[in-house]
């Protein structure tokens, strides 16, 4: 009787866990401010599944897939590496789930040096 009592409540426990993940999947847009001042569109495509996140971000620079993807609460994390010839890129994304927008925070490291992080806010295509 126990075992049941202690598994009921297990169960319980991870189906709260899985219902507090922020729901992402779908399509997220967002204007990305560049060198320059000049905009740049992103588009976020993101498959939840439980605590882990997988997709592509897609640019006029081509379409990177979204490697070490999380979701912990209201909170995604996640990279993508570029290749240009023997040199990578990476950018690591950290956002902040709020209703139909993800606020983002943006580093890069690799290249020609990390640099400050980008601050910019995604929003859920329909």
């Amino acid at each position: 009787m126990r075992t049941v009592v202690l598994s009921t409540i297990a169960l319980l426990l991870v189906l709260v866990c899985t219902a507090a993940a922020a729901d992402v999947s779908g399509k997220w847009v967002a204007q990305i401010p560049g060198r320059q001042g000049n905009m740049m569109e992103q588009t976020f495509t993101f498959k939840a599944s439980g605590e882990q996140l997988t997709g592509t971000v897609s640019s006029q620079r081509g379409d990177q897939e979204i490697t070490e993807g999380k979701i912990s609460g209201n909170d995604i994390s996640f990279m993508t590496v570029m290749s240009f010839g023997d040199m990578q890129i990476k950018q690591i994304y950290k956002g902040t789930v709020a209703g139909n927008e993800i606020k983002f925070s943006r580093t890069m490291q690799g290249g020609r040096g990390g640099g400050a992080p980008v601050e910019f806010v995604a929003k859920k295509s329909n």
